[in-house]
């Protein structure tokens, strides 16, 4: 890389013309390449560059606030994948407990006034329905054992919904009729909406009770240990 008098690599000049090119203000264009904007306001006087014909000052802020917001989505994106790297391979045991816990937070759960071990999960999420799904497989239930049904708004593709969490799921497990959901809000207000919504998935066992109580067992074991562990024992978790 080439350095100007000055100690800036000369690519920097012609990134700074380029961005005046494209309407972005000087101070932004400081801040970006990290220089004074002094520095910047020197090299459009001496190489001649202005802010192009036409380019207002509000469609220099649009585009400079769009790449920041582009950049600061990129940034944030390579920290969310180092952390999903990180991971690795589960155990049969880990697995389990994820299931348990996904099970506890999004599945039907008895209650004191209304006694039931009722085994049905519902999500729109597919990664969860499939991580459940894989769960399903590992504590023994097989796909016939599994009653499927969508939940969705009238208003949506509802074959499209329905085939695909069909192939998600796979060819043996039964499903029932699609509930279909009336619009109780403005259609303005809702935000599920579009080629990617699909309504919710409602996952049952025939026969659950005995699963039910298997998690319901598990999860109190999880509780009791997470609110028992020792404070000094713990470490942060990479």
């Amino acid at each position: 890389m080439s350095v100007g008098r000055r100690g800036y690599p000369k690519e920097w000049r012609k990134q700074a013309a380029e961005l005046r090119q494209q309407g972005v203000s000087r101070a932004n264009i400081a801040r970006e390449l990290g220089i004074g904007v002094s520095t910047v306001a020197r090299w459009f006087r001496e190489d001649g560059v202005a802010r192009p014909p036409g380019a207002t000052r509000t469609d220099a802020w649009r585009l400079s606030n769009r790449r920041t917001i582009d950049e600061r989505w990129r940034i944030q994106q390579e920290e969310q994948d180092r952390h999903r790297d990180a991971v690795g391979e589960l155990t049969d045991r880990e697995l389990f407990l994820v299931g348990v816990a996904l099970y506890w937070a999004e599945g039907a759960k008895s209650k004191p006034w209304r006694r039931s071990h009722t085994f049905k999960f519902v999500n729109s999420d597919e990664a969860m329905i499939r991580v459940f799904l894989r769960w399903l497989q590992l504590v023994g239930l097989s796909q016939e054992r599994l009653i499927c049904g969508l939940q969705i708004h009238e208003t949506a593709d509802i074959a499209a919904a329905e085939a695909y969490w069909r192939e998600l799921v796979g060819p043996e497990v039964n499903f029932m009729k699609t509930t279909l959901k009336r619009h109780t809000v403005r259609p303005s207000a809702r935000r599920n909406v579009g080629e990617g919504y699909r309504g919710c998935l409602a996952v049952r066992v025939l026969d659950g009770a005995e699963l039910y109580r298997r998690v319901a067992g598990t999860w109190e074991g999880i509780v009791r240990a997470a609110v028992t562990f020792p404070a000094s024992e713990q470490s942060p978790v990479v």
